[in-house]
């Protein structure tokens, strides 16, 4: 049965962009393998957060991963932190991978650039050799993420061939990455040629806006020269990425999208978009409320933690003994 592998990082409110690109196809997943989903709270340190924020946003990803569609009978759901396995993995893995590797890595040189040198953690710096250690935990076959991950992706596979070359050809599983063919990179509101982040509250869509707010946001959304509602990232980039939204939360190609909208105005156009947003968004926000109210989310993080701690037991075994500490 393949593995699949993914996780969030509670370090600020989530985004149409993670809905479309992770969330959405969650309950999917469950259908091809077993499936383990973790809160990465360990990865949430890299940057200052506060405790009490800290503590709020993973109980909140875990009711989110619930409102997705998870079912806790056939996806473990867990904290990263409550499964010591991924700290112990990542202590021998870090020796695999090296300086010159890490440095080169687009996260860290884009989070790092307004730090001062003398100021940067070293979780930031070796932040890849922990998620490697993340997804080879689990013998994960299959890793969604979205295009800017791939990077990550590339690292964890150099590092599984390189660690099997040395002490076994069988040892770790090598990782497949999945990207979604329609929605991979939601782009911001107010500047499409920027992705949406958590850190942009006029481009982005939150999960928690009421739908009166999506549908404002949508309608201020940056647009472009031209009235024809076209896919062209280079000369529309606007128009684009209101079509990727759309695409994506309705499950068509960006060609039937085009379509769909070919001589609309933009004004028409946006509304269709922001329909197709809140008839998603407003549901599963009623969905996240319940898990919430239910007071089961402790239980479920304990339930899956249960379930990691089980399997990843396994794989640190066999590196510890790969490498010579068993």
């Amino acid at each position: 049965m393949k593995r699949i592998l993914s996780g969030i990082k509670p370090t600020g409110k989530l985004t149409l962009g993670n809905y479309i690109g992770a969330l959405k196809n969650f309950a999917s997943f469950q259908d091809e393998g077993e499936v383990f989903v973790f809160i990465a709270d360990l990865h949430a340190l890299t940057l200052p957060i506060e405790p009490e924020v800290l503590k709020e946003n993973i109980r909140d990803i875990a009711a989110i991963y619930l409102a997705a569609g998870l079912d806790p009978k056939k996806a473990s759901i867990f904290r990263q932190s409550h499964v010591s396995e991924h700290s112990e993995l990542a202590i021998i893995m870090q020796n695999y991978l090296y300086m010159g590797e890490l440095a080169r890595m687009t996260q860290f040189k884009d989070k790092s650039e307004n730090i001062s040198q003398n100021a940067i953690g070293l979780g930031l710096f070796a932040y890849p050799v922990l998620m490697a250690s993340d997804i080879i935990l689990y013998d994960t076959n299959l890793v969604p993420v979205g295009e800017d991950q791939i990077q990550h992706i590339e690292i964890t596979r150099d590092l599984v061939n390189r660690f099997n070359n040395r002490y076994g050809d069988a040892l770790l599983v090598l990782p497949e990455p999945r990207i979604n063919k329609v929605g991979k990179r939601i782009m911001s509101l107010s500047d499409p040629r920027k992705k949406m982040s958590k850190s942009d509250p006029k481009g982005d869509i939150f999960l928690s806006d009421t739908p009166k707010v999506m549908r404002k946001k949508i309608m201020s959304a940056v647009t472009d020269s031209g009235d024809e509602v076209k896919y062209d990232v280079e000369n529309k980039p606007g128009i684009s990425n209101l079509l990727m939204i759309y695409a994506a939360l309705k499950d068509v190609s960006i060609e039937e999208a085009e379509a769909i909208f070919k001589g609309y105005r933009y004004g028409d156009f946006k509304k269709a978009v922001a329909d197709a947003v809140v008839d998603q968004l407003e549901p599963f926000q009623a969905r996240y409320q319940a898990a919430i109210d239910s007071g089961e989310v402790e239980k479920v993080l304990l339930q899956g933690e249960a379930r990691a701690r089980e399997v990843a037991k396994v794989t640190l075994t066999r590196v510890q003994k790969a490498v010579g500490l068993r």
